[in-house]
C-alpha cells in the first residue's frame, strides 16, 4: 500500500453532512491540513467521495 498525503483545500462550510464527516474522519478540520494515510481501499474510497475538497499526492 502506498502512503498518501492529503491536503485539504476547499471549506467544508455548506458541504453535506455526510461529507463533512468523511473529511473529520479523514483528520481534516481545517483548510490547509494535511495528514498521511495508508492508500487502503477504505480510504481511496473516502478521498473519491470528497475528491473535490481534497489534493492527493503519492509519498
Amino acid at each position: 500500500m502506498a502512503k498518501m498525503k492529503i491536503t485539504l483545500v476547499k471549506s467544508l462550510i455548506g458541504r453535506k453532512k455526510d461529507h463533512i464527516a468523511t473529511a473529520n474522519a479523514l483528520g481534516l478540520r481545517k483548510i490547509g491540513t494535511v495528514k498521511e494515510h495508508e492508500g487502503t481501499p477504505q480510504v481511496m474510497g473516502m478521498i473519491k467521495k470528497i475528491d473535490y475538497l481534497l489534493k492527493v499526492e503519492e509519498i
